[in-house]
């Protein structure tokens, strides 16, 4: 039997393949094609429906790298044909490659008139023209000619081809059909029937009956059908087919509720504005669908995405818009972007559902009650209680089925984050964003899914993404065909929150993960394109600075809140938090615009926080300092600004061949190389460092992926380790009583690196500014310090809190989490002492244990400074580079603080004082924004979180006239009172919970 189901296979095969897919066709004619090319980057219809257009011809080379040329076609239908409207066709063919099917050449369809169409992929290459025999049609066709990045992948080789000014001038394509088809629908429908049995049968077992019948039913197909007559004789196949196709699901059969879907990175192998293009495309093909189908239902998230529409389609969004309000294209995730989680700052995070939501509410009055993140690098363990103070109710994603090491436990469960809070999750096993709902991928769901044992429901996102144009109707055929099929899960195509109404239905309770969702792959991306990450970091200080001042302005003196300048610097560095830019895995022409756009950013905000400062009483007095950090500075207050205190005990010292810096808290003695031999707390007289070790050391480590190179970091980098110790020079830069310091120089390969090495007077840190001149080629540079500090865990700075990771390996969970990213710090200690390494734009370290001279272990923490993959752009990372590192010595709470000097470094204006507005009476309860309410009341906003993990009450002191207090979500909406247990005209008494955060509107 199993002999003879393979010759019906091929048997089938070859029939579909030779007779029945050339039968889709009745007949075809071609157009008449005419060109322009477009000199450098796209324009709009207007300007290309006026250009001067060419003959061209099918045969002929078009389209340079990163191009556009825009196709003139008008043709008859002929007068000949017996066809109905809507099964007449305009077939293109760009020149598509056997490459990934959203990477390369795609087409915009428009009429005369210059509404759209409907989009041209490889696997979506026709255009519905509603015409009648006889009548005469004209269209343009947009033709990006986009390199095909993407094919790469198999071996990861250096491309030209991710900037313009690297890429080839010539031709990449050459156009293949320009042709008015006449469609048989009764064939097309007989091969999705077709492969819809076939696919179902070849995932059932060898022995199962039913396999053996649908072979038998497929084998009487081609029976059937007469090669020779297939569109007299086609309806005849069906009809042999229909029975096995009739039979219904198992009642036990696994439940698919399946959603339209196209998963379209906002910027990746291509720049952002190909994205743009992209979107419309792919939207212009899901309104076609819906159309055709009125079942079709079609989830999109990405506020930006929809943005953009109405920003540069107007008339697409609006049609958008009526498809939004019956419920068919659903918006999802209610973010401005599917962004990276790893590391947005905490206000940035929050406003990814800030913004993201605001637009769904403001443009469609609708608000999405789940987070939709399939393809991001892992997930914080603060996300459960920002997606649910942002009003959501779930969350999804499938990425973390791509782990190296363990298979996740669960596909539906409750996802416990730092706090406590929960939120329902769940992971399609279907493994995949971009199903096709064929036999395979349904029977993998089913198969796959872990939750058997009280569930049997899960989602199948269908739709080819990344501008493959998105579900197709082969598709939609295919769901409609396996509603009810025995031996196939149930299909159903529903909206994401019919599922999660489902699936959250089917426990109680739900089995519990606590903690992050660590990806164990493409740990790399915590430091690839340090540039693009320098220029986050610094974006969403100044913004906390913009609108910390800005506010205070606004109250102090009634000087005007910049709203507009405050909400596009927003959306701009929320856009280029998406999963692809602040990784640093995209081309080289994604991360250098991304660079001019921080540096346009920080121009911007500079602008406005000069603008508060001067209405706050600039040029009244020198010698004051701005301070935007939640903790004093130099006497100077939280939030406010005076005249600093500095202290005058800094004193540096010779010791034979070393140099000894110190100040009443730390003394640290820098060898003749230009190494931190000893760290000591004067208080305790306890040493930092372990026996034999030396801190401040420079490692470099060959890196070479095994895939994915941009992405990837693989364990096997700690084997090649070098340790840079050749001295260049090394000097003295400051000896005040105010700082000490030294400066040393190193070369290595083909790069220099100066370190400057200081102590301020008073201060628990030694801060290290390490500037490379890095021109390596798949090399990685760590900063690393040793601490005599026995632990089995590390603490790591995340959003609004900070999360606990084991340092040993008892573990395969353990091992796997080798590259960790943290914000602003991490910190060892034991049980009475303990080390913090803080940064200004470093995501990437690993914390590991090693046995220690002596006996015990000692841990060493190390930072990943800079790394310089080939793939997919070869120029990543070289150049300059200047980044701030701090070696803390106290407990968790001052490496908090230092965290935040070192990112909100105070700002020395010529001002009077200016008073705080607020301020928190605890260290542990932060103050992390001050702003005004976002609905242009005047409120005053304050967001807080406890920092320190256990439970704090504090005193929220105001210094402005309010009317009250209330709890907010993030969207600053009421909500009940949980944290506030008190409150009168001079603030609120808040009690909160470990990391809880809480949002607080003061009324004026």
């Amino acid at each position: 039997m199993y002999q003879q189901n393979q010759l019906v296979e091929l048997r089938v095969d070859r029939f579909v393949r030779e007779r029945l897919a050339p039968a889709v066709e009745r007949a075809s004619v071609p157009v008449t094609i005419e060109a322009w090319e477009v000199p450098d980057e796209p324009v709009p219809f207007a300007q290309a429906v006026a250009a001067t257009y060419a003959p061209f011809a099918v045969g002929r080379p078009w389209g340079r790298p990163w191009g556009t040329v825009w196709f003139r076609l008008t043709g008859t239908v002929p007068a000949e044909w017996a066809a109905d409207p809507d099964d007449v066709e305009l077939v293109v063919d760009l020149g598509f490659t056997a490459g990934q099917v959203g990477f390369q050449a795609e087409g915009l369809v428009y009429a005369l008139d210059g509404s759209i169409l409907k989009a041209i992929e490889p696997y979506n290459g026709y255009v519905r023209l509603r015409a009648a025999p006889g009548d005469s049609f004209e269209v343009f066709v947009e033709a990006a000619s986009n390199p095909d990045v993407g094919s790469e992948f198999v071996d990861f080789v250096p491309t030209k081809l991710g900037r313009k000014s690297t890429a080839p001038q010539t031709p990449i394509y050459t156009l293949r059909r320009m042709d008015v088809v006449h469609r048989d629908r009764e064939v097309w429908e007989l091969i999705q029937d077709i492969w819809t049995a076939h696919g179902l049968a070849t995932q059932l077992p060898a022995t199962s009956p039913r396999r053996a019948s649908l072979f038998a039913a497929l084998d009487a197909v081609v029976d059937a059908v007469d090669p020779f007559d297939v569109h007299g004789t086609a309806s005849a196949g069906r009809s042999v087919l229909a029975p096995a196709l009739a039979s219904p699901a198992a009642a036990t059969a696994h439940r698919v509720f399946a959603v339209g879907h196209a998963h379209i990175d906002s910027a990746w192998l291509w720049p952002v504005r190909e994205t743009i293009r992209k979107c419309a495309r792919t939207f212009s093909n899901v309104l076609d669908l819906m159309d055709q189908d009125p079942d079709f239902v079609f989830a999109c998230s990405s506020a930006q995405q929809f943005a953009w529409m109405k920003q540069f389609y107007p008339k697409l969004f609006e049609r958008i818009r009526a498809r939004v309000a019956e419920g068919r294209f659903v918006p999802v995730g209610g973010m401005w972007v599917e962004s990276d989680t790893n590391m947005p700052g905490s206000e940035a995070l929050a406003r990814q559902f800030v913004e993201g939501k605001r637009f769904f509410l403001e443009e469609f009055g609708f608000e999405p009650k789940e987070v939709w993140l399939p393809d991001s690098f892992g997930y914080t363990g603060a996300l459960p209680q920002i997606a649910r103070a942002a009003g959501a109710d779930y969350f999804l994603t499938q990425k973390i089925s791509w782990n190296e090491s363990n298979r996740f436990p669960h596909h539906s469960f409750d996802w416990e984050g730092i706090d406590g809070t929960r939120i329902f999750t769940h992971f399609p096993p279907v493994d995949t964003y971009n199903s096709q709902l064929s036999g395979a991928e349904l029977a993998h769901a089913e198969q796959n899914f872990q939750d058997k044992d009280r569930a049997n429901t899960s989602l199948v996102p269908f739709g080819y993404g990344d501008g493959g144009g998105g579900p197709t109707r082969e598709m939609v055929a295919a769901a409609r065909r396996t509603a009810d099929l025995e031996g196939s899960p149930i299909v159903r195509v529903a909206t994401p929150a019919e599922f999660f109404a489902a699936a959250s239905a089917e426990f109680d309770p739900a089995p519990v993960w606590a903690g992050e969702l660590y990806l164990e792959f493409h740990r790399g991306t915590y430091t690839s394109q340090a540039r693009t990450k320098q220029g986050n970091r610094r974006s969403e200080h100044l913004l906390h600075e913009a609108e910390l001042w800005a506010t205070t302005a606004a109250v102090r003196t009634g000087a005007e809140y910049p709203v507009a300048a405050l909400r596009e610097a927003w959306q701009t560095v929320l856009l280029q938090q998406f999963h692809d830019i602040l990784p640093g895995s995209s081309i080289g022409w994604v991360h250098d615009q991304a660079v001019e756009n921080y540096a346009a950013v920080a121009a911007s905000l500079e602008g406005l926080i000069a603008q508060a400062v001067a209405a706050l009483g600039g040029g009244a007095a020198d010698g004051v300092v701005f301070n935007a950090s939640p903790y004093a500075v130099d006497g100077v207050a939280a939030f406010g600004a005076a005249a600093p205190v500095v202290g005058t005990d800094a004193r540096l010292e010779r010791d034979g061949d070393a140099h000894v810096l110190s100040n009443a808290v730390l003394s640290i003695r820098i060898d003749a190389s230009g190494l931190i031999t000893s760290i000591v707390e004067r208080a305790t007289e306890r040493e930092v460092l372990p026996p034999g070790t030396r801190a401040n050391v420079l490692q470099l480590f060959r890196d070479t992926p095994t895939q994915w190179d941009a992405w990837d970091v693989d364990v096997e980098y700690r084997r090649s380790a070098v340790d840079l110790t050749e001295l260049d020079s090394l000097e003295v830069v400051a000896d005040t009583p105010e700082r000490v310091g030294l400066r040393i120089v190193r070369s290595f390969g083909s790069s220099v690196v100066t370190q400057t090495v200081s102590l301020a007077a008073g201060s628990r840190a030694l801060d290290i500014e390490t500037h490379v001149d890095w021109h390596e080629r798949q090399r990685m540079l760590k900063l690393a310090v040793p601490v005599d500090v026995h632990t089995a865990s590390a603490r790591s700075e995340i959003q609004f809190g900070h999360i606990d990771r084991p340092t040993h390996t008892n573990t395969s969970w353990d091992t796997a989490r080798f590259e960790t990213p943290a914000h602003r710090w991490v910190h060892v200690a034991d049980a009475t002492f303990g080390v913090g390494v803080a940064n200004d734009a470093t995501y990437g370290h690993d914390i590991t244990r090693h046995a220690r001279e002596g006996g015990g272990t000692y841990s060493l923490v190390r930072q990943t400074l800079l790394r310089a993959p080939m793939f997919p752009d070869p120029e990543a990372d070289q150049g300059e580079h200047t980044l701030h590192s701090a070696i803390v010595v106290g407990g968790v709470e001052s490496a908090i603080e230092e965290g935040y000097r070192l990112n909100l470094p105070v700002r020395p204006v010529s001002s009077a004082p200016v008073e705080p507005l607020v301020a928190s009476s605890r260290p542990a309860v932060v103050i992390e924004t001050v702003k005004l309410a976002e609905d242009g009341s005047g409120d005053v906003v304050v967001r807080l979180y406890e920092s320190h993990g256990s439970r704090a009450t504090a005193t929220i002191s105001t210094t402005f006239p309010h009317t009250g207090v209330t709890e907010t979500d993030l969207l600053e909406r009421e909500t009940a009172a949980d944290a506030v247990s008190a409150s009168d005209a001079s603030g609120a008494t808040v009690s909160l919970r470990p990391f809880q955060l809480v949002t607080l509107r003061f009324a004026r």
